[in-house]
């Protein structure tokens, strides 16, 4: 539908944006527009590099990664198209695109798959009231296969996960591991001493650092960051830790974590490793998941980090226990960066402090 509606505007002369979360996600976008204008390829100018195919019209269509937004600040589009939105950070969407269409009072279409309540269900809700909304699960899909894999699905995954991926329902927080995620949300005002915990992403992952006031037990902040090799991962790290004067990080030491821990100890980080198992991720989860339920740690004003922590999820094992990881498609960097260091500095707040002070 997005396709179709892209090459009639760009045929019609105006100015399309396609714009994915990722530009990975981005790639099949691109294929896409080039099988769909092959058939006239021969009167359209394509330009591969640039992601870009202009038509005789004067019309163009725009392939973008939402992670290079600065590639798109200051063009003026009559249409975006906005693929995955809910994985997209809110700040690209209100500061970045909603800007282009101000020129030619442009139109948006917001395509995705729920992930929580965040901004994209929040611009859902205000469009079923002001514009144009529409839901369509995979149970109503006129292919066959679809529904058949749907109603396979139903017998395979949580239920948030089939409401979520195969219903498309916004579903809160009330099925997930972490339940009042957001009102554990408050301000405190940094006292000390400091924690990290970091989690060593790994191809599309992120590294995570999340910064730990121990006094307040609160998450401060949670910095996150990819694609960077590891002498760059070492110095963002041990800059924080320098900043905050830690007098701990704890690093998941899982097969990238190993070299950073090294690296770290060669300058003079406090760092202490940690190994990840399904018996101790479970322990870490369990505990970290009792703290916010019972209101007992405070946590950043960051939706990215809010929904990653309300996204995630736990599967039944045929043995009984549970597994615990991010719905596909997502992230659980900040969740695991998080856990790592309550679980260590949670309970012993007065006992380092006392050793500090």
């Amino acid at each position: 539908m997005a396709g179709s509606l892209a090459l009639s505007c760009a045929a019609h002369g105006g100015a399309v944006a396609w714009v994915a979360p990722t530009y990975r996600n981005s790639r099949p976008l691109w294929r896409l527009a080039e099988r769909m204008t092959a058939p006239v390829a021969d009167r359209l100018r394509i330009r591969r590099a640039e992601r870009t195919i202009e038509f005789p019209s004067s019309g163009s269509i725009s392939v973008y990664s939402a992670d290079s937004p600065d590639s798109i600040r200051g063009e003026a589009f009559d249409l975006v198209i906005v693929d995955e939105a809910a994985l997209m950070d809110e700040r690209v969407w209100y500061d970045v695109l909603m800007p282009t269409l101000a020129d030619r009072r442009g139109h948006a279409i917001l395509v995705s798959t729920p992930r929580g309540r965040n901004w994209f269900w929040r611009e859902y809700e205000r469009c079923k009231q002001e514009k144009a909304a529409w839901r369509a699960p995979s149970t109503d899909n006129p292919l066959q296969s679809i529904r058949e894999a749907a109603e396979r699905a139903r017998q395979l995954v949580s239920e948030r996960t089939y409401r979520q991926e195969w219903l498309a329902e916004f579903v809160d927080e009330a099925g997930g591991v972490f339940r009042g995620v957001r009102a554990c949300v408050r301000k405190v005002e940094p006292r000390g001493p400091f924690a990290l915990g970091v989690d060593i992403g790994r191809d599309e992952d992120y590294t995570a650092v999340a910064v730990f006031d121990i006094s307040h037990s609160a998450v401060l902040k949670v910095a996150r960051w990819r694609h960077e090799d590891y002498t760059r991962t070492v110095q963002r790290i041990a800059q924080i830790a320098r900043e905050y004067q830690t007098v701990e990080v704890v690093v998941e030491q899982n097969a990238a974590g190993a070299p950073v821990m090294d690296y770290l100890a060669s300058q003079n980080v406090p760092v202490l490793g940690a190994t990840t198992t399904a018996s101790t991720k479970r322990a870490i989860i369990e505990r970290l998941a009792w703290a916010i339920e019972r209101g007992e740690i405070a946590l950043p004003d960051d939706d990215y980090v809010l929904t990653e922590l309300e996204q995630f999820s736990q599967r039944r094992r045929k043995d009984g226990t549970y597994e615990y990881s991010a719905p596909a498609g997502m992230h659980d960097d900040c969740v695991m960066a998080i856990a790592w260091v309550y679980s260590r500095a949670a309970g012993r707040s007065s006992a380092i402090a006392d050793a500090i002070w």
